[in-house]
């Protein structure tokens, strides 16, 4: 069956898709940071570069189904949280136009737990609403990434739709292991040291055998000293943020010491030991394979690009309960 992809980003919702057998035709994402690193690792789909507001249906191709993830900092805690008020939630009902105008056989979303908060989920229903009269079976829950084999606490929002006259409804994968896999198990092989860069320096990108092991060594914040941000061997990884400065701590470091209730610092001693995850280490955690190469110059954009996608092992199980599904 044939997809096209919104919002694409690197690709990593398509990733699954493609593992299981989808054809992703066509992609599209307005950001041109990512069409490099995408074009290189999906050579066989068409990237357009455009922004989706400016799409009609005649501008896609025909498909089987739609996946995408839309832009999440309005409905993210995290972020200014102002949903429709905010010009890139908005764009969730662009998504939605072009799913009502094309009608494919079904259809992905995913976005950020905060669409479920009592701030958003009247926006959320109004969505769920016009997708249903769109003519669809509408299926959608709250996964979180660790229950996947994906070694990270990350609970992200997926809906489903399928077109109603398939008499057919996707229920959403249930978990796969009572084991989450652990920093260990996802990084502990990457003995090479990394390359470190601040948000004004250009990455060199040569690498002798680990690709994009590159580490933003930029300060860091109050916000970011308010917790622990160091988690152990033996555990999953905090959510690998879009932010580089927001990144967990490598785990060779010991927790960050309690001073206060919204102040933590360095054990004493250890102080050599904190740095952040490097890219590749944020993108083993994502689940992206080692030969999966991102491309950029500036630091921030190769973390963005790997916090911003869907664990494609996670997009894998998605993907392949729609297609049992449809068969």
């Amino acid at each position: 069956m044939n997809v096209v992809s919104f919002f694409a980003g690197c690709g990593g919702l398509d990733l699954g898709f493609e593992k299981v057998g989808f054809n992703v035709v066509w992609a599209n994402d307005f950001e041109l940071s990512v069409a490099e690193t995408y074009k290189l690792n999906h050579p066989k789909t068409q990237f357009v570069l455009e922004d989706i507001c400016k799409l009609s249906a005649d501008d896609i191709p025909e498909c089987d189904g739609f996946i995408g993830g839309p832009p999440c900092q309005a409905w993210s805690e995290g972020g200014r949280n102002l949903g429709l008020k905010d010009e890139r939630g908005r764009v969730f009902l662009e998504y939605i136009r072009i799913i009502q105008a094309k009608k494919p056989k079904f259809f992905v979303i995913e976005n950020v737990e905060g669409i479920l908060s009592d701030t958003h989920i009247a926006a959320f229903n109004s969505f769920i609403t016009s997708l249903y009269s769109a003519g669809y079976v509408v299926t959608y829950a709250l996964l979180d990434a660790k229950d996947y084999k994906i070694p990270q606490d990350r609970k992200r929002v997926f809906v489903v739709g399928i077109r109603q006259e398939l008499n057919k409804a996707c229920l959403l994968p249930n978990p796969t292991t009572d084991h989450p896999i652990t920093l260990r198990q996802a990084i502990g092989d990457i003995k090479e040291q990394p390359q470190f860069y601040s948000e004004k320096d250009v990455v060199n990108q040569q690498y002798t055998s680990v690709l994009n092991h590159d580490v933003y060594n930029g300060t860091y914040d109050a916000r970011f000293m308010a917790r622990n941000r160091v988690r152990s061997w033996d555990e999953v990884s905090f959510t690998i943020q879009a932010q580089a400065k927001n990144e967990p701590l490598h785990p060779q470091a010991p927790k960050m010491q309690f001073v206060s209730a919204d102040k933590r610092i360095f054990a004493k001693g250890s102080e050599h030991l904190y740095r952040r995850l490097s890219v590749r280490e944020c993108a083993r955690i994502q689940t992206f394979p080692d030969s999966f190469r991102f491309v950029y110059s500036n630091i921030l954009d190769g973390y963005k690009m790997v916090g911003n996608a869907v664990p494609p092992r996670l997009a894998e199980q998605i993907a392949l309960w729609i297609k049992n599904t449809l068969k």
